[in-house]
């Protein structure tokens, strides 16, 4: 596996408000904590991504609750999600399923991808190659990891790291 195929397992470290745009921004952090990624994403799926974050049970099955019954009731599982690949601004994520028919890789929002993750506790991968070309925040080395967080939140601007979408 060449270095650009890379998945580098990542945590969604919050979810938070674009200060100019009011869009939702989920921020992901490699286990190091050294390298941050934001992605901006839609209101109802950064809802979807907060309510199971929170532990918060909908009266009834919200779109990402329902599409992670039926594969249940297939008999397939979610192994991974993987944020792979960044065009033109725009993110590309693949879940990657299992069932007793094999493997199956199918094409995603990063959001819902995420969204599904977070419902199904399978964990979160980003390409080491979109890690590059988004120009990751690394972190340097401070006090304490939410303090570097947080002055990092506080320094984020869309010039310094350009706006993607899902």
């Amino acid at each position: 596996m060449s270095s650009d195929a890379e998945e580098v397992r990542v945590e969604i470290k919050g979810l938070l408000l674009d200060p100019t745009s009011n869009q939702p921004i989920v921020i992901l952090r490699d286990g190091s904590s050294r390298l941050l990624l934001p992605i901006w994403i839609g209101i109802f799926e950064a809802n979807a991504i907060a309510l199971r974050l929170e532990g918060v049970e909908t009266p009834r099955p919200m779109t990402h609750d329902l599409l992670h019954q039926v594969l249940e009731r297939l008999g397939a599982g979610v192994e991974k999600v993987v944020v792979s690949d960044l065009r033109e601004g725009t993110f590309f994520a693949r879940i990657h399923l299992r069932s007793g028919q094999g493997a199956l890789v199918l094409d995603a929002r990063p959001s819902d991808a995420i969204a599904l993750a977070v419902r199904v506790e399978a964990p979160i991968f980003v390409l080491r190659s979109v890690l590059e070309q988004a120009k990751a925040e690394e972190l340097a080395a401070e006090p304490s990891d939410e303090e570097k967080l947080k002055k990092w939140l506080e320094n984020i601007g869309p010039e310094d790291l350009g706006k993607y979408t899902m």
